[in-house]
């Protein structure tokens, strides 16, 4: 069995804990007017062996430590299930931290995959309907579905809301956003991420036009204040 993989990110320190490597999946049906990551959305040919990636993954461990690993990123990672259901299940014999990166739009039995998964970092795009539909050009309900089915397993997630000038930055979605996920078991962490610009030059050189180029980077003092609302939210909850 093959798979498609677009890059391998060495020594990452922002998807996961400790230190990581980054497996850049292709492959994603999401839009997202934002998307950093465009060359991923199509799913290449095949470019890579269970035992090839597994190797290389090998070859990282004396870098985890205790807290590191692997995290499986794209595109979205879970359209190439079946794939990875075969070399997370050789991972977890070499007792290596696994995460999936996801926006929740899956084929395949994922939930057997993720009896090899520690941690699941969830990517929310929009809690509302129609908005998600404008950011991702898809529907809602898929990730709804998603979200349940992680809800009942015993998983360690990461949420993590890109905020976007003028789509998200305000209080009112960040309070509808707390609503949605509020009652999540084992979410280990929640990040605020400002958007940026960084991805633009891709969709230059890929010659396709950037759907947010009139919108500004996020300033990130705004992002922290939204982000500190939120936690006062859930103290409140706590109480």
């Amino acid at each position: 069995m093959k798979g498609s993989i677009n890059s391998i990110e060495s020594l990452g320190l922002f998807d996961g804990p400790g230190i990581r490597i980054v497996v850049f999946m292709n492959g994603c049906t999401l839009r997202c007017l934002y998307c950093h990551n465009p060359e991923m959305w199509t799913k290449q040919k095949d470019n890579i062996s269970v035992d090839e990636l597994v190797e290389k993954i090998k070859s990282y461990k004396p870098y985890f430590k205790n807290s590191g690993g692997v995290t499986f990123s794209g595109g979205e990672p879970l359209l190439q299930t079946s794939f990875l259901i075969e070399v997370c299940k050789k991972l977890k014999k070499e007792d290596i931290h696994i995460a999936i990166d996801t926006a929740g739009i899956a084929h395949g039995n994922y939930l057997e995959l993720f009896n090899y998964v520690d941690l699941i970092i969830l990517d929310i795009k929009h809690v509302f309907k129609d908005e998600y539909k404008k950011l991702t050009g898809d529907y809602i309900e898929k990730s709804f579905l998603f979200q349940k089915d992680i809800n009942k397993l015993n998983k360690n997630i990461w949420i993590r809301q890109v905020i976007i000038p003028g789509i998200n930055d305000n209080i009112e979605y960040v309070e509808s956003l707390f609503k949605h996920i509020k009652d999540f078991k084992n979410v280990k962490k929640i990040e605020f991420l400002p958007y940026s610009l960084l991805g633009t030059k891709k969709y230059e050189k890929l010659n396709i036009d950037y759907p947010l180029k009139d919108t500004p980077k996020m300033d990130k003092e705004k992002c922290n204040e939204l982000y500190q609302y939120l936690l006062n939210l859930y103290k409140k909850k706590s109480k």
